[in-house]
């Protein structure tokens, strides 16, 4: 039996996951662009002893046809956003052992001062800092805002390559964990200490040092989600903990299995990479009850908002697809997740499943026994390491785990109690120290290693 890892997922916007669930009279979600309701957020992910908060972002938006249609204005299903560094800056003073988790960009974002941001945050956090690394599933409109070419799906992924090495030469290689003296009688930092960093590459090029010293962890925790084969050998080599979008036990094993076999194809141990599933749960202290509010929730939603929301995550105007169209024989050069999750259904079964909960697997409709069942049947089927609670409305879905799931599952032992260790990587991927595991990629960039 594993002791498992929990995380929130959580948007700072509106609606989430491409659902419009702002509507629903529980769902404080609307109040995204205040900072007392990350505050709340916070506290209950905090006292309920989950691991991370985890910040999803995109900077593109939804169009159809080249238009983004009203719908997205009138049920603010993609705009507007807040940025996640600003929330979870704002969410270091007021949490102690949360781990906090942001979305950084490699297409759009620029390594040097990305560097910075990242180290800042975890210097603040004293090393509670994780990374979604994301290649940008909104390429096709961020990239018009930015001014940039699209570049295709599989070549953003090479050029996430380039992004991560020159990123491990920043973290890792500039500034040797000791440099720092504060000596008030001699050096702040030693010069034999600080590197200069040097990368030419076909994306990137930098010439100087970093910017911001070694932080806690160095690099941050590298988490990234993909399920396409390029997506799957990038997780391989870079994640650290990688999450899966949800399905059958069967499904989830193979792609446990398959993204460790990519790690150690890349030299690394297979069990250095930790694999979380996405899910969610609608609880009451009855199935009838349970059943009911998960009504509430649908009943709560345009369904005019389906099509625009697949079209943001994929590009796909699936009105203009013949509803029996199979999803296996279409194709983008955005999120291929999104396609290849739904095998060979129709479009309109996607555009009814897509409703209902949007990218988010299908919640599970029940008792705190019914939810925790699952999880433990699940986890012990699938070599899985923990699971990524997307709520369904907030902060009501995040409280009811953290108080009638998780004490459920601490009894069984599969969830722990407190936070033992100090740093997220420690906390997560089960290293001794704060640093990246000997095997990772990263390692090999650190200060004397690699020019």
């Amino acid at each position: 039996m594993k002791q498992l890892r929990f995380g929130v997922f959580e948007n700072a916007q509106a609606n989430d996951s491409g659902t419009a669930t702002w509507r629903h009279k529980g769902n404080k979600r609307d109040h995204f662009d205040r900072l007392e309701y990350w505050q709340e957020v916070a506290r209950i992910c905090e006292e309920g002893g989950l691991d991370f908060l985890f910040l999803a972002d995109a900077w593109g938006w939804s169009e159809v046809n080249g238009e983004r249609p009203d719908i997205c204005s009138t049920e603010s299903l993609d705009l507007p956003r807040m940025d996640p560094f600003i929330v979870a800056a704002a969410l270091i003073s007021q949490t102690k052992n949360l781990g906090l988790v942001v979305t950084g960009s490699t297409l759009l974002e620029q390594p040097y001062s990305f560097a910075r941001r990242m180290a800042s945050l975890d210097h603040f956090s004293e090393g509670r800092l994780g990374w979604n690394v994301v290649t940008t599933g909104t390429a096709e409109t961020a990239v018009k805002a930015f001014g940039v070419p699209m570049v295709a799906h599989d070549d953003r992924y090479d050029m996430a390559d380039e992004f991560m090495e020159l990123s491990y030469k920043l973290f890792e290689g500039s500034w040797e964990p000791d440099a720092i003296e504060r000596n008030k009688d001699g050096h702040f930092a030693n010069p034999e200490k600080v590197h200069r960093v040097k990368h030419e590459g076909t994306h990137f090029n930098s010439y100087g040092y970093a910017n911001t010293s070694y932080s806690p962890q160095g690099t941050p925790v590298l988490f990234q989600a993909g399920s396409s084969p390029r997506g799957r050998q990038f997780g391989g080599t870079h994640g650290e903990c990688i999450f899966l979008g949800g399905g059958t036990a069967e499904k989830l094993a193979e792609q446990v299995k398959s993204i460790r076999d990519e790690a150690v194809k890349a030299g690394r141990d297979a069990n250095s990479i930790k694999l979380m599933s996405a899910f969610s749960c609608v609880i009451g202290d009855t199935k009838e009850e349970a059943e009911r509010k998960y009504k509430e929730v649908l009943d709560a939603q345009n369904p005019e908002v389906a099509v625009a929301s697949y079209a943001m995550f994929t590009g796909l105007d699936l009105s203009s697809y013949a509803p029996e169209t199979k999803m296996s024989s279409l194709h983008t050069e955005l999120s291929q997740t999104q396609i290849a999750r739904f095998g060979d259904k129709t479009v309109a079964d996607v555009l009814a499943d897509w409703h209902a909960h949007g990218v988010k697997p299908a919640p599970l409709v029940g008792t705190a026994e019914v939810i925790a069942d699952h999880i433990c049947e699940l986890a012990d089927a699938t070599d899985l390491d923990g699971f990524l609670l997307t709520p369904v409305t907030q902060p009501g879905s995040t409280l009811d785990f953290a108080t009638k799931v998780l004490p459920i599952l601490r009894e069984r032992g599969y969830a722990r109690e407190g936070y033992p260790e100090a740093t997220l990587r420690e906390r997560l991927v089960g290293t001794s120290t704060p640093q990246l595991r000997d095997d990772h990629p990263g390692a090999g960039y650190r200060a004397g290693a690699k020019g």
